[in-house]
């Protein structure tokens, strides 16, 4: 099924600073910050935060403090709300964040404890792709609305965006405006047109490509990867571009 949307949000995921000023001047309309990228996403520091909080566009912070799962300790969730006053200190816009049980099932006391913390340091919040673990996403859905979270990041429950485009459609009928739904997981250029036919108005990519090591010594010595990523110019302004088209058509 297709739906009528007018404007059509780009956030792109960036985890160095080369990586925000590439997103920014390309397009994006908002933009997470995150340490660790290729570890799913950590809280950044203190410096990005601030460069985010200088960069002209709405900027959000991860807040997550280790790699793993989403199930955290009394001292964890410490860490996690203090790293909400630093973001709000730097003038984020907001951050994401997540809080699961054992079970996969939304921990709703640390989520509530940590979306009224971000609330009352002026920060939108939004939930991160923990929200997939949950055994029922119709359900999870409505105790985020309850919670006053206010954007969900969200593969539809698949393991892409792509395949979870009925998951996807399903959550925006059911959202009905209540939260921004953000589409997010391996969503290209290439494939992004089946994702905005469920509905979905905003969309979530890294638009990275391979960066060579610019120390040979340094990779030789094991500290640079040969994988190494960072946010390509063209792949932001190709999608920016196609969601405009759409949101005109």
């Amino acid at each position: 099924m297709s739906h009528s949307v007018t404007n059509r949000l780009l956030e792109v995921v960036v985890d160095t600073a080369a990586g925000l000023r590439t997103a920014v001047d390309s397009g994006a309309d908002r933009v997470e910050l995150v340490a660790a990228l290729s570890e799913g996403g950590l809280t950044p520091s203190v410096g990005l935060m601030k460069l985010g909080g200088e960069c002209g566009c709405p900027t959000r912070a991860m807040i997550r403090p280790r790699a793993g799962d989403f199930t955290y300790t009394a001292e964890e969730l410490h860490i996690m709300h203090s790293d909400i006053v630093a973001a709000a200190s730097c003038g984020l816009e907001g951050v994401v964040l997540g809080a699961n049980l054992t079970s996969g099932a939304l921990d709703e006391a640390a989520l509530k404890g940590l979306v009224v913390h971000a609330k009352a340091h002026g920060l939108a919040v939004a939930m991160h792709r923990g929200f997939d673990l949950v055994p029922d996403l119709s359900a999870a859905l409505e105790i985020a609305i309850s919670l006053g979270i206010d954007t969900l990041l969200t593969s539809g429950g698949g393991q892409t965006a792509a395949e979870g485009v009925e998951g996807l459609a399903a959550l925006v009928a059911q959202a009905a405006g209540r939260i921004e739904i953000l589409a997010g997981k391996g969503i290209t250029a290439e494939n992004v047109g089946p994702i905005l036919d469920a509905g979905v108005s905003a969309i979530h990519a890294s638009c990275n490509a391979p960066i060579p090591p610019h120390d040979s010594r340094a990779f030789a010595l094991g500290y640079v990867s040969a994988n190494m990523r960072d946010t390509d110019a063209r792949s932001v302004a190709h999608l920016k571009s196609i969601l405009t088209t759409r949101g005109n058509a």
